[in-house]
């Protein structure tokens, strides 16, 4: 996902995005993943031939494998008959909302059958929508200009948001997967869906509203980026740059300057406030602070209330990787994807019980929210934002735990976590327990008045980013932790180069899989240039004896970005995202759309080995 003063819908090729793990299904899958990868090791031996970055085909993968578009936006989600998909033609809002939402965003998969967790043949799919092309929406651009909108083209755009669940399976002589139609188990979840509040923000003076005044219920998500899947079988989506949604006031406070606002209503490209008055910060202030939040959702049940969970703290969310402490507690890894932007951590107060979503409805709602501090030689702590704590004090502005959560950036100023250079997708390694975090990139860093180099972000400036792991000596729930840099984008990494890492998955055997969203050329470092005229996804073996060893695995088509990549349990089947595509993908001579694409092996292995 791009920085706020990037975020404009006129040119989608800089958009950036973000790729999460179901740990809770990779750890469940890993012995039978092993065998069937025939090896006994950690990790699989990467059997496959890089793909080089000048091939001319729209999508390319390896000989041996299948890629096929599964689910693209204006596809029917299965829940209710909707118009097909016409390229001339535009749906109504009530039919947008039976349809996948535009750019396809964090991904998980949550299995059903007869094996349980092992099954890889049938599931959910849960997604992501993260923002619109106006342009492409509406096929009305002369409307559009000086940023006019009408009420049909709100109430369409806040439909193209959200969240897809659709059921997919694997079934036929070619044992092709498609999408389950109809299909009771399907649902959207778009810009109005209610949702409730909990945690400590929920009913907070902040979050009360004319509409609400009670500060618990919210209408929609949106600009949802990265996403996870928990152990107990839930989906985290998280909501990430929402500045761009709002009108704001004639003079701005701190914090809404903090988070990228712009006096006189530069960069509010969505024009919601025209028709719909919550997004007029001048008559609804408090409307802001009701988003930016981690969302709960059951992808079983099309009937629940989607949860905003507070005490995740506030932040332009990237990544929630879930997994578990040593003593059985909920531990999430959350990066916030701006510059000089930090990671953080919850620690849930409560062990995971067993029985799913509804045994475990409020686990997330008491813990404790942390910042990283990465010191030198490899140390770092958790710093813990905790009311009373650390000058988180009312005296310094903090009246009480719901503030910290809101405020949760300037909690972190106060606390000193390291500004890292744009943190976006997280994921936990099912075989070390280690923890990975992508740095898309910082051209701003050491320039005058902003932060320079230090340990963990080597690079002044940075425009092609990194990738960093730490571990916590056999406890997530670890206060401090011992970290290093695994890979440096601008082809300083053996194997193929990459620049941008995005999107971020470990899959059942351990092997990092990284999802790039770049420009086409960029500078690798002062004078040099680092060519890479389309996006990639990589996979390496992150504890391999030799070191680290980049090897393309996927090319995209040209001008979109690659994300929300995800493995199923049993290894054999990869779903990916192609977000913001340029015209003529995926059908020749239409409108781009952004597509979910699922990769197989022909002879029906193991992705990658």
């Amino acid at each position: 996902m791009t920085e706020a003063d990037d975020l404009l819908p006129a040119d989608p090729a800089r958009r950036r995005g973000l790729g999460a793990t179901a740990a809770w299904m990779m750890l469940a899958s890993l012995g039978a993943g092993r065998a069937q990868a025939g090896r006994t090791g950690t990790t699989p031996a990467l059997a496959f031939t890089p793909v080089p970055m000048t091939v001319e085909a729209p999508l390319a993968v390896p000989p041996g494998y299948t890629a096929r578009v599964l689910y693209a936006w204006g596809d029917a989600t299965g829940q209710a008959a909707v118009p097909p998909w016409r390229s001339d033609a535009v749906p109504t809002p009530a039919e947008q909302t039976l349809q996948a939402g535009m750019h396809h965003d964090g991904m998980a998969f949550f299995p059903l059958g007869g094996r349980g967790v092992l099954n890889g043949r049938h599931g959910l799919l849960a997604l992501n929508h993260e923002y619109t092309d106006e342009r492409l929406l509406h096929r009305d651009a002369a409307s559009l200009a000086g940023g006019a909108r009408t009420p049909e083209q709100v109430a369409r755009s806040q439909a193209a948001h959200g969240v897809s669940v659709i059921e997919v399976q694997r079934e036929g002589a070619d044992a092709a997967w498609s999408v389950v139609r109809p299909s009771r188990r399907a649902w959207r979840v778009t810009a109005n869906t209610p949702m409730a509040v909990a945690g400590p923000a929920a009913g907070h003076a902040l979050l009360r509203t004319a509409a609400d005044p009670e500060g618990r219920r919210i209408l929609g998500t949106f600009a949802n980026c990265a996403a996870n899947a928990t152990p107990w079988g839930s989906y985290l989506t998280c909501e990430e740059n929402i500045q761009g949604y709002f009108e704001p006031p004639a003079e701005l406070d701190a914090s809404q300057r903090r988070w990228g606002l712009q006096a006189g209503g530069r960069g509010n490209w969505a024009r919601w406030h025209l028709h719909d008055e919550r997004f007029d910060l001048r008559r609804h202030p408090n409307e802001f602070h009701r988003f930016g939040w981690v969302v709960e959702i059951d992808p079983h049940d099309p009937t629940m209330t989607p949860v905003k969970r507070t005490a995740l703290g506030r932040a332009v969310h990237e990544g929630a990787a879930t997994g578990v402490s040593k003593d059985g507690r909920a531990v999430v890894f959350m990066g916030e994807d701006a510059r000089f932007e930090c990671i953080y951590r919850f620690v849930s107060r409560d062990r995971i019980r067993p029985g799913g979503f509804a045994a475990n409805r409020d686990l997330l709602d008491h813990g404790t929210l942390s910042v990283a501090r990465f010191d030198a030689q490899g140390r770092g702590r958790w710093l813990a934002l905790t009311h009373g704590q650390g000058g988180l004090t009312p005296e310094n502005g903090f009246a009480d735990q719901g503030e910290v959560v809101i405020r949760t950036r300037e909690a972190s100023d106060r606390l000193g976590g390291t500004k890292m250079d744009r943190p976006e997708w997280t994921a936990i390694s099912p075989v070390t327990g280690e923890v990975f975090v992508t740095l898309t990139n910082n051209a701003q860093r050491g320039k005058p008045g902003l932060p320079g180099a230090d340990a963990a972000n080597p690079r002044a400036p940075n425009p092609t980013g990194h990738i960093l792991r730490w571990r916590h000596g056999g406890d997530l729930a670890a206060e401090t932790f011992q970290w290093d840099i695994v890979a440096l984008g601008g082809g300083e990494t053996a194997g193929d180069a990459f620049s941008s890492p995005d999107g971020l998955t470990v899959d059942p055997f351990g092997r990092l899989w990284v999802a790039t969203d770049a420009a086409p050329m960029l500078e690798a470092a002062p004078g040099e240039r680092l060519w890479l005229p389309r996006n990639q996804l990589l996979v390496c073996d992150p504890v391999a004896p030799g070191g680290v060893n980049m090897r393309r695995f996927l090319v995209a088509p040209p001008g979109c970005e690659v994300t929300g990549p995800v493995i199923t349990p049993d290894g054999r089947t990869l779903f990916l995202n192609i977000q913001h595509p340029d015209p003529g993908w995926p059908a020749p001579g239409g409108r781009p759309r952004s597509a979910t694409v699922v990769v197989t092996k022909d002879d029906g292995g193991v992705i990658g080995g």
